[in-house]
């Protein structure tokens, strides 16, 4: 298994509450059958960051462009494979 740090950077900070709670769903859901490894909002309200755990990039990119943030432009997608430790 492999770790794919995602950071959704805010975009559209006018949108984010409309799009929030597709948002949560949609992370709850996949947390569920188990791919993320964390998840949570920058404190400082500049987007947040997903950990999402798949076997390759490719499919942690598919699942994070399926994101109603990223699919409604609310957020952009900066994804990076991380080495946990």
């Amino acid at each position: 298994m492999k770790y794919f740090a995602a950071f959704l950077k805010m975009e559209k900070p006018e949108l984010n509450q409309q799009y929030r709670q597709a948002h949560l769903d949609f992370l709850a859901d996949l947390d569920e059958k188990g791919f993320i490894f964390a998840r949570g909002a920058f404190a400082d309200g500049t987007g947040g960051l997903v950990i999402y755990q798949t076997e390759d990039e490719a499919k942690a990119r598919a699942l994070a462009e399926q994101d109603p943030y990223l699919v409604n432009g609310v957020r952009s997608l900066d994804l990076h494979e991380w080495n946990k430790m």
